[in-house]
This record gives structure tokens, sequence and C-alpha cells, in this order.
């Protein structure tokens, strides 16, 4: 597998520039922030493609903020055993790595359009620094968070706070970390999380009394630019 075809992924998973643009009161000239609210999952991942198929040397990295109607992702080799009881709910096939999640309003999904090479960053690079920025936002919380060495994603107390699954095509990122703020939790229950049974969940508003999903974004925002671009 080239390094232009790699995933990355324990279970994730925009539209396009349609979405709202925040000033970049952060982020340097070449970063575009958009605050994107609750869009449907297969139309996001078509945007996220083509914008990464569209993009050149000189093309802003942009950043989406969302959340998506209910919906269950599959990894490009996951495998369907791991959908226990989906019910009604719609699954999708992608193209990242990994097995299957669930996202659903009341989550924070962040998707990070970066070209890998302009930012001298490692596809490694980009799931630590994913990973880094929740547990820092967690810990101003009072909560402590970690990271898994071979399990993608950020955990508390064993139970999992955050999914990461990543996709690198021509150099650049999509796809991205889901975060769950005040996110139903039930659905994970039909599924095997990430491909572990009996993999429990959490949730910011059972671990730090956060509820809205706008806090959260605006909240991580500045740890998720110091850990990609090493800046606040």
């Amino acid at each position: 597998m080239s390094a232009d075809q790699i995933s990355i992924g324990d279970g994730l998973t925009a539209v396009c520039v349609a979405g709202e643009l925040r000033p970049s009161r952060r982020a340097p000239p070449s970063h575009v922030l958009r605050d994107l609210g609750l869009v449907e999952y297969e139309p996001t991942w078509r945007a996220m493609q083509r914008f990464t198929d569209e993009r050149g040397p000189d093309t802003a990295d942009e950043i989406w903020f969302l959340e998506h109607p209910p919906v269950f992702t599959l990894g490009m080799n996951a495998s369907r055993d791991h959908l226990l009881a989906p019910g009604d709910i719609p699954v999708v096939q992608i193209d990242r790595g990994g097995q299957v999640t669930y996202h659903g309003p009341g989550q924070l999904v962040v998707y990070p359009l970066v070209d890998l090479r302009r930012a001298a960053l490692g596809v490694r690079d980009i799931v630590t620094a994913l990973e880094r920025s929740v547990i820092d936002y967690a810990a101003e919380l009072g909560i402590i968070a970690e990271c898994r060495r071979n399990a993608p994603g950020v955990y508390v107390g064993g139970r999992k706070l955050a999914s990461v699954g990543i996709r690198v095509r021509r150099g650049a990122t999509y796809h991205g970390i889901a975060l769950n703020v005040s996110v139903d939790l039930e659905p994970f229950r039909r599924i095997n999380p990430c491909g572990y049974a009996g993999l429990e969940m959490t949730r910011l508003a059972d671990l730090g009394d956060v509820k809205s999903v706008a806090i959260a974004a605006q909240a991580l925002e500045p740890h998720l630019l110091r850990h990609l671009y090493g800046r606040s």
C-alpha cells in the first residue's frame, strides 16, 4: 500500500464549502475552519473526497466541525459480523480503515483536510494530534483521558470517549475524529464498536457536564490547532 493510499482507523468517520466560515481568529491564513452544523453523512464523505482530489499545492487546509444524523459506518475491510442489530439506522461502507462505529446528533465530528507534506506531518502524527487534542480538552474539564498504542481513539476509565479514522490520498488526509458529547449511546450497543465486543462508550455529558457540541467545538479548537500546526 502506497503512502497515498493509507487508511487508519478504529471506526469513523460534511457540506463542503457551503458551511459557515469562521473568522480565522486562531488559525493561520492558509487554514480555514468551517462550522457545517448537522449534515448527512454520505454527501459529506463525497465532498471530502472531491476536495482531496481537486486540491493543489497551494490549496489551504480546511478543518470541518459538524454533526451527522444517525448512521453506522464500516471501514473498507470491516466485517459485517460486528453489526449486531442495526435496525433502522443506515449502514454505509466507506474508505477509511477500521471496523464499525456510530455517528449521531450530539457527537462532535472533526474532519481535518490536511496536506501532510506541507505540514511536515506523517500519518501517525495526525492520529496523535487528534487524540492529544481530545485528551488536553478533557484535562481542562478535570477528566483523565488516555490513548492506547494498538487501539486508536481516546479512553476514560476503559470506556471510549472518541473514535479516530483517517484516510490518506494524494498526500492529504480526510475523515477524522468523533467525540461523544451528548450523543445517545444506545446505538453503540447495536454493534461491536470498532470491532471490540463488549467495548463500552462514554460521553462528556456524563463525565464533565458538557452537553453542547458547539461549546465542545470551540474549546477543542485551540488544542487541535496547536497539535496540528504548533499554534493556538
